[in-house]
């Protein structure tokens, strides 16, 4: 499987003057902070500027301090079923990893880490901002303080975390609209079952006007990659992040994610079929980062390699 990695990672810490830190303090960035505790670089990661986003890590046994990072850092678990404990201050968890569980670093805290054997964990890395403006848009008021969790059971979250990282696919467009929408809604789950005051999100309040849809597929289809960021989706449509998605899929039936997944599919099947195109340049014309990641990404979808595919229609 080839690693997808959507922002720069090196094996080599950055310079001092080149490294993110929170400008309200001196933490690092969740990833950075990960990068240097778990000795090794992400099997697949897909970040925005900030250090905000999703990262796939499979690291070896660990035993050290994780500093206060400027994001909340929420992770699920692949790995095969162990004890480990987790120190802060002079509380001691013990918990439990495996699948269908979570622990929730909360931004700014800091403990120490006993795990005594390798782990397959998915993380998401969310900055409070986020919270603050899924709950105002969510209009759940603001939200109180992220529980801190070790091992804490919640099925829900755990595959929706661990599911998350297959759906990268090595194409800026897609996977930075999956990571969007993907932050938003762990977001609403986290104010549904991880703050001290858990908050009721209100069900979706219908679909898109005809024209307002209209517009927000004409972006989609666009292949100019600004176009289809999630925040310009919906200041289109004159609605918030959160609303716009559900009402896209409300009128659509699916999310924007998969409604663009299913339209890049049929441009590289047209594409396959009607030119002589190499597989090498729609990959590219397509926007993936690489032919395997193109591959990968059609297999998935269709059970065939591109060119398989193409010699069967053919």
């Amino acid at each position: 499987m080839s690693k997808i990695v959507l922002r720069e990672s090196s094996t080599n810490a950055p310079a001092a003057s080149e490294v993110r830190r929170d400008p309200a303090g001196d933490r690092l960035p969740a990833d950075l902070e990960m990068a240097r505790v778990l000795g090794t670089v992400p099997f697949r990661m897909a970040l925005d500027s900030s250090g905000a986003g999703i990262a796939h890590w499979k690291h070896e046994p660990l035993h050290d301090v994780v500093a206060p990072m400027s994001h909340h850092v929420v992770m699920a678990y692949n790995s095969a079923v162990q004890r480990m404990e987790r120190r802060s201050g002079q509380s001691v968890a013990i918990g439990t990893f495996r699948p269908g569980v979570v622990t929730i670093i909360p931004e700014g805290s800091s403990s120490r880490w006993d795990i005594p054997k390798p782990v397959d964990v998915v993380q998401l890395y969310l900055p409070q901002t986020t919270l603050n403006r899924v709950a105002d848009e969510a209009e759940v008021g603001a939200p109180s303080e992220l529980l801190e969790r070790t091992g804490h059971p919640d099925p829900v979250t755990s595959r929706l975390l661990l599911s998350a990282a297959d759906v990268l696919e090595g194409n800026e467009a897609l996977d930075t609209l999956f990571r969007q929408q993907f932050m938003d809604l762990l977001a609403t789950r986290l104010l549904a079952a991880h703050t001290g005051s858990p908050s009721t999100i209100a069900p979706a309040r219908g679909g898109l006007a005809p024209r307002t849809l209209l517009r927000a597929i004409e972006r989609l289809r666009s292949e100019r990659d600004a176009d289809v960021s999630l925040a310009s989706l919906a200041a289109e449509a004159g609605l918030s992040r959160f609303h716009f998605c559900r009402a896209f899929k409300d009128s659509t039936g699916l999310s924007p994610h998969a409604w663009l997944r299913q339209h890049r599919l049929e441009q590289a099947m047209n594409m396959l079929r009607d030119t002589d195109e190499s597989v090498v340049s729609i990959a590219v014309t397509l926007g993936y980062s690489s032919q395997t990641a193109f591959a990968a990404a059609f297999r998935k979808l269709t059970g065939e390699t591109p060119s398989d595919w193409r010699r069967r229609v053919r």
